[in-house]
């Protein structure tokens, strides 16, 4: 039985029972632990910084005075103003306003509600808390690179997913003023790069806010995949009980941060699905790449990143659930080692009584102060007592188990692979009935 040591500081009251790596001499880790330390010191940083240059990090009133003014003056009123000084009366084949519109609508109230959400959730918790990464210090190795691994590839989906975007809408805001200037090409290059920048802001606002729910989503499955790996160690089982409380609780804390975010982000992008699909099958006039492209383009952007929410939120939910599996496995086969382990035991004890009834059935003559001066021991099988001590603990870790699967909840509806089928079915029926509404056929 390993000790598990703790300490009485503030948050870090209880170290890491997730520990499964060997352990090495403290003389050969001791420049590791520092370099390690600073590599997730910098990743955290780097990202913090990436979070503060977007607004997320509203820390002061000075800093939620430039992050609000910030995205009505790029986000909201410089591409308005780019949408009516680019405004031209005949050139529909090329633009169409009331596109232009409402896929500024659909993209400012996307990015706004992610920069409420989580500029709301970093100023309460900071960024360490709010990854949960605090509870570790990033002083284990394993974790430690877990989380850098993590961190980076947060910014590798941001990479991935917006530069095509990016391109896609820089070569139609090319072609359209090309095709579609009225004013000097000065004017029409700067309201180019202003549309560009303006439409880079809000989506990365709005990428930034569900990969980083994802990649809270990811660190928590480190430690729920790393929870199996506790099993094998030769612990007390209310230590696994205390371990999976604790990781139940800050799978709570999650669901309770994030699921005002994960509810409007889904109704306003569905909405604006909608809204996309009954213009185009709506409208009596040519669309083309260069006015519908832009719909396209805002549509990729927001159903990805509501995929990203969904896979986070299913993932780490399948994990949770996935550990009622992982301790009825170690279980049965603790189980089944103890009893193979345990028939020699009883074939020594059942040896034992036989031997001690043959002692017994001696005729041994006692006399009266003799009789009163002896105690005799009642035979106790002490290894059993202890074997099904042992057993009912594990029973009871394993119901515990089976009636507490956690997940991702979003008002009490956990987020897992069947509300998502059902989420399909629901969306292909509004999709089957704005098209019936819109595409008809004539026999004429």
């Amino acid at each position: 039985m390993e000790v598990i040591q703790t300490t009485t500081e503030g948050s870090s009251s209880r170290t890491s029972l997730l520990d499964s790596s060997p352990q090495q001499p403290r003389h050969d880790k001791g420049d590791g632990d520092g370099d390690g330390d600073r590599t997730i010191d910098e990743a955290l940083r780097q990202l913090e910084t990436f979070l503060r240059v977007f607004g997320f990090c509203q820390y002061s009133l000075l800093s939620f005075a430039l992050s609000s003014l910030s995205f009505l003056v790029v986000g909201v009123v410089t591409p308005l103003l780019c949408i009516e000084l680019s405004n031209c009366s005949n050139c529909e084949k090329y633009q169409i306003k009331r596109f232009e519109l409402e896929i500024l609508v659909s993209e400012v109230v996307v990015a706004a509600i992610s920069l409420l959400c989580i500029s709301h959730n970093l100023r309460k918790y900071g960024v360490r808390r709010f990854l949960f990464v605090d509870r570790y210090h990033g002083r284990l190795i394993q974790f430690r690179e877990e989380y850098v691994q993590r961190v980076r590839g947060f910014f590798r989906l941001l990479v991935i997913w917006i530069l095509p975007c990016l391109l896609v809408k820089t070569i139609r805001e090319i072609i359209r003023i090309i095709y579609a200037h009225q004013n000097s090409w000065w004017q029409s290059v700067a309201i180019l790069f202003a549309l560009i920048v303006s439409w880079s802001y809000s989506t990365i606002i709005y990428f930034s806010a569900c990969a980083l729910f994802n990649l809270v989503c990811n660190l928590q499955v480190i430690h729920y995949e790393n929870y199996g790996k506790l099993l094998e160690r030769d612990l007390d089982v209310l230590v696994y009980i205390e371990e999976h409380i604790v990781l139940t609780h800050h799978l709570s804390k999650i669901s309770h941060r994030f699921r005002i975010f994960l509810l409007l982000e889904f109704l306003v992008v569905t909405a604006s699905q909608f809204v996309a699909l009954f213009q185009t099958t709506g409208n009596r006039g040519i669309i083309n790449f260069v006015n519908g492209s832009d719909f396209v383009v805002c549509s990729i952007v927001q159903v990805v990143g509501i995929i990203l929410c969904l896979h986070g939120a299913t993932k780490i939910s399948h994990r949770a659930r996935g550990i009622s599996s992982v301790g009825s496995r170690w279980h049965a086969l603790v189980t089944c080692n103890s009893n193979e382990a345990s028939q020699s035991g009883t074939l020594n004890s059942r040896g034992n009584m036989e031997a001690s009834q043959a002692l017994g059935s001696l005729p041994i003559n006692y006399s009266e102060s003799d009789l009163e001066s002896i105690d005799v021991p009642l035979p106790v099988n002490t290894q059993l007592v202890s074997y099904m001590a042992t057993y009912q603990k594990r029973q009871a870790f394993v119901s515990y188990l089976q009636s507490n699967p956690g997940g991702f909840t979003v008002f009490g509806w956990i987020v897992d692979r069947a509300l998502i089928i059902t989420i399909l079915f629901v969306e292909l029926s509004l999709v089957l009935f704005v098209l019936g509404k819109t595409i008809t056929y004539t026999t004429t």
